[in-house]
This record gives structure tokens, sequence and C-alpha cells, in this order.
């Protein structure tokens, strides 16, 4: 189930936002320690060359004139401490804190300046301090040789330095990124109000309104939806307008065979409470009321199951795709060829099946299985005795046809397109079959619609007689 559309949006804007301004933090936590070790190594490095000034040698030893103000100045700072150590020419201490760390052997100079110095890391008195080692020339007239220097002091000033540059940072980008989300919280907003329109447009629409809903009403890139939901409500209002003709028509066609079998049975009863009425001429007239019922009953039954056909039809054309497979078309022919043999015995009339081929198709088989049995059912009915009905499938270059041809009435050519719709019946077949319904070549339409198939109505071969040919897409 999908969430907002405001959340995701702003889920998608601002996460990676916040991911950039998490690695923009590390960068600038990281500028900020070497900006803030560049501006206190140069102070280090003053301090430093400072106290080198005041390195000589007196006498053959070398010595540090430092006064105590300048002492005081090194030992103490506003935020830290600072340590001093000079070292003679033999390695002797000279003045300072004589256990201030050594310079480590792996620490190179730095080119950074032009003096003779390296800064590195240490620890001293439990605390991490930062030193810089100057290597000063001292001589005299009787001796010459190298002095060290070192001045370290402790980190505090550097990582205040460093972190107010980085609360600073923060402080801008927090403000910056609240000021993007509030941005971002209103154009999602804005951007958002045509679909509101399109919901209330929707919504206000009344049942019976069947005109499409404006596209331009939202964005281009929404507009797609709109056309789909604008296509499917026409759909909707079709499918609606047929099922209200199919209702209406299946009313009008029930009401006739149901006063019909109504008036009979009051008939039957009339009879019955007829006073003096011969016991077997009532007999007889009673027998021949209900032979007449049953007619009545067995044509209503039979319209009926063909409205219900048609409602079965209707119904699964929305999920035909899903229930298709493969379906032989020579085996559908042998079995509807079976049921109805006996029928066609009876009539005399020679039913005969010609299927080569396999003739495979995609679709239902329940439902053609109904359309051939719809097809040959008409063509025994309106076929006269001793005449004859064929049943062929072939194939050719990916179709497959399916033929039903009989030796009957036919249709005309003018009538031939009508016989489609519900309850229309040509006039031939009025007077060979008077109490038909006009449904069969309906749900036969309906069912070739439904795979894809076309369909044609021809003269048969003969003299005269119908040609029903379907064609079919075959599988691959």
């Amino acid at each position: 189930m999908q969430g907002s559309l405001r959340g995701q949006l702003l889920r998608w804007l601002l996460g990676p936002l916040l991911v950039l301004v998490a690695l923009n933090t590390i960068s600038v936590y990281r500028n900020a320690r070497d900006a803030a070790d560049v501006a206190y190594d140069r102070s280090l490095l003053a301090s430093t060359r400072a106290l080198a000034e005041r390195v000589s040698v007196v006498d053959g030893k070398v010595v540090a004139d430092v006064p105590y103000v300048a002492l005081d100045s090194f030992e103490t700072d506003t935020l830290g401490r600072i340590y001093y150590k000079v070292t003679g020419i033999n390695g002797e201490t000279v003045s300072g804190y004589a256990d201030l760390p050594q310079v480590p052997a792996d620490v190179p100079r730095s080119d950074a300046y032009p003096a003779l110095v390296r800064f590195y890391h240490a620890s001293y008195n439990g605390q991490p301090i930062r030193i810089a080692a100057l290597l000063q020339p001292v001589y005299e007239d009787s001796m010459r040789g190298i002095a060290l220097i070192q001045v370290g002091e402790t980190l505090e000033a550097r990582r205040v330095l460093s972190n107010q540059i980085l609360f600073d940072t923060l402080t801008w980008q927090a403000l910056l990124l609240a000021a993007v989300a509030l941005l971002v919280w209103f154009a999602v907003r804005l951007v958002l109000q045509p679909l509101m329109r399109l919901k209330s447009a929707v919504e206000t629409r009344g049942l019976n309104d069947a005109s499409d809903v404006d596209p331009t009403l939202v964005h281009k890139e929404v507009r797609p939806l709109v056309a789909a939901l604008n296509s499917s409500r026409s759909r909707m209002h079709m499918l609606i307008n047929s099922q209200r003709r199919f209702i209406a028509d299946a009313s009008h066609q029930l009401r006739t065979p149901l006063t019909v079998l109504k008036t009979q049975a009051e008939l039957a009863l009339r009879e019955c409470d007829r006073p003096g009425a011969d016991p077997e001429l009532s007999k007889a007239a009673l027998r021949e009321i209900v032979h007449s019922m049953a007619a009545t009953t067995d044509s209503t039954v039979n319209l009926a199951n063909r409205l219900l056909t048609l409602a079965r039809i209707e119904y699964r054309s929305a999920d035909a795709g899903e229930h298709s497979a493969p379906v032989s078309l020579r085996a559908v022919a042998r079995q509807v060829g079976l049921e109805l043999a006996m029928a066609a015995v009876a009539r005399q009339i020679d039913l005969s099946l010609e299927a080569e081929q396999e003739g495979l198709v995609r679709g239902q088989a329940m439902l053609l299985h109904e359309m051939l049995a719809n097809l040959v059912d008409n063509a025994l009915r309106y076929t006269p005795v001793g005449g004859a009905v064929a049943l062929r499938v072939s194939e050719n270059a990916g179709s497959v046809t399916l033929e039903v041809e009989d030796n009957g009435p036919g249709i005309a050519a003018a009538e031939r397109e009508r016989v489609f719709a519900p309850f229309y019946r040509a006039a031939a077949t009025l007077e060979r079959n008077p109490g038909g319904h006009g449904l069969g070549l309906a749900i036969v339409r309906d069912i070739a619609t439904l795979h894809g198939a076309a369909i044609t109505l021809d003269d048969a071969s003969g003299s005269h007689g119908l040609k029903v040919s379907i064609s079919f897409n075959a599988v691959k």
C-alpha cells in the first residue's frame, strides 16, 4: 500500500540532502581542524623563533636568555598551557622543561616554512600537546653547533577554534536545511493542488454524468492517468447502458411467455370448475392445455437459459485474458456433434464433421462450446427434414476457421448485420420456428468478439442455406 505522496516526496528530497549535509559536516570538521592546526602552528613557530633569538654561546656554553616576562607568556595561556625546552649542542638541557618529549626520528621537516622546523604530536603530563622543534645554529669563535628549541602547547585552543568553526557551519546548514524543507513543503503543497481539484471534480460528478473529466485540470504528466480514467468511465457507462437495455429487453421478452403461461393455467382451472362438463371432453381439454403449458414452460426455460448465457458472457469479458488457455476447436466440435447427434437423427438431418487439423486457439473452452452449440442448434432448427449440417475446422496462414453450414432457408443479405442484435429474428426464420427468441446469433457474436474472432455470414455452397464462418488467431 502506497503512503502519502507528500511524505514520499519529502523523504526523497530531504533524505539525500541530509546525507549530503552529514558528509559535508565531516569534511567541514576536518577542514576546520586543519585550518586551526595551520593557524596555531604558525603561532607556535613564531614563539619558537622568538625563543631561538635568545639562545647564544657564552664562555663556550649555550645559554638561553629568557626573561621572566617571556617565561610567563610561554607558561600560561588563556585556553591552555605552553611548554618549552632549549637543548644545547651536546644534548644538555639549557632551559625549560627537561622532560619534554624528544623529536621522533620519523618526523619529517616541514616544507611550509624555510626554517628547520618539525611539528609533531605528543603526550605530556597526561595531556595531548603539539610541539614545534626548531634547529637553531649557534656559534662562537671557540665553538659552533646546532641547538634545539622546542615549544609545545596543549590542544584546547585548537579544538575550541575548530569546534567553533564547525558549530557556525552546522548552524547555518541547519537553518538552510530548515528553509529548504519549508520551501519543499510549500512547493509540494502547491504542486498537489491540481490533484485536489481533480479529486473534487470526480467526487462532485453525478452517477449519470458520462462526460470526460477535463485533463487540463492537472499537469501534463498526470494527463495520461486522467485519459485512462475517462476511458474507464466510458467503458463503465457503456456496460451499464448495455445492461439496462438487456434488462429492459429481457423483461419484455419474458413478460409474453409468462402471461401466456398464466392464461393457460387459468383456462385449466376454468375447465376443471366448469359444471356439467363431459368428463372425457374435460380430460382431453385439460391434456391439451397441459401440453401447451409444458411447451410454453420449455420455451421460457430456453429463453431464460439464453439470457443467463448472455449475462455470463458479459461477466467473463472482464477477465477473459486471465482464464484463457489453448483450446482445440476440433475437440469442441466433436463434443458438440455428439451432444446434438440425437436431435439430428430425430429430424433425419445429416450432421457431419470435417476437421483434419487440431485447430488450436486461445480462449475459454466452455464459452467456445456454448458458441458452437448455439450455431449447430440454430442450423438443426431451421434445416428441413432430410437436410444436412456440416461442421468444419481448418487452418490457414496463422488463422483457424470454424464453419457451420446448412441447407436451410438462409438469411437475406440485407438482414445479416441485424440478426446479431438480441431478440431480432430474420423473416425466413419466423416461418420455420415461430417460437424462437432471436438470441442464438447474439450469443455467438458476443463470444466471438470476446475471443478476438471475426464472424461472417454467407450463402451456403448449394442452391440455398447459410454458412457461418468464424476466424480465430491460431496459437503459435
